[in-house]
């Protein structure tokens, strides 16, 4: 598992930080859980393969679950990042050219929303 941040750049370009779960602030239950985030909402939400999002925005901060979809993220700069089941993207890049996402492998995802 592992926890990657896409977020907009001072070029109005998103990027990813990426994080393996081994870096999380482990702070509450023995060392074995993060504190708890304030959330507004979540859903779910069927992606299905081979669907292509061209560039957007995130269209609030929020997690994306990925529980049995591979997503393909792409970049202004022509990179790409592939979600596997198990991944969590938090979704930062509000502003900018935003980013692209191809569904690789059908299936379901988890969206929370961090703000309205």
């Amino acid at each position: 598992m592992k926890l990657v941040r896409v977020y907009t750049g001072e070029d109005n370009e998103s990027h990813l930080d990426i994080m393996d779960q081994i870096e999380l602030d482990y702070v509450e239950r023995d060392g074995t859980r993060t504190a708890v985030a304030g959330v507004t909402g979540a859903q779910f939400g069927l992606r299905k393969e081979g669907a292509f999002t061209d560039f957007h925005n995130a269209p609030r901060r929020q997690y994306v679950m990925y529980l049995t979809a591979s997503v393909e993220i792409g970049l202004g700069d022509g990179s790409t990042h592939v979600m596997e089941p198990g991944d969590v993207l938090l979704a930062e890049d509000k502003s900018g050219r935003g980013h692209t996402s191809r569904v690789i492998k059908g299936g379901m995802c988890a969206i929370v929303r961090i703000e309205p």
